[in-house]
């Protein structure tokens, strides 16, 4: 991967066919519903694990029913297309 930073346009291109994801301040976000807490924290469990298998880390919110998840490559300032390929995968849970 080439790790350089998308433009807006790119990354609107790129996540348009995603489940959900936006564009929004140099990050990628997703916000996904759950029927109770353990069923997010197994959502949220998953994705630490692509996460790890990646050596690429979003930063998470969760809670009784949901799971936020924020995607963007600090040391680039902005989105990659490691964050695209994250989102895709994440997408696959």
């Amino acid at each position: 991967m080439r790790r350089e930073k998308l433009n807006e346009g790119e990354v609107k291109e790129l996540i348009a066919d995603l489940n959900g994801w936006q564009f929004e301040n140099d990050q990628i976000k997703t916000n996904r519903k759950f029927p109770n807490f353990a069923a997010a924290l197994t959502f949220v469990n998953e994705v630490g694990t692509l996460a790890e298998d990646a050596d690429h880390h979003p930063d998470i919110t969760f809670g009784w029913g949901y799971a936020d998840i924020a995607l963007t490559t600090h040391d680039r300032g902005g989105v990659t297309d490691v964050d695209i390929a994250l989102a895709e995968k994440i997408d696959r849970i």
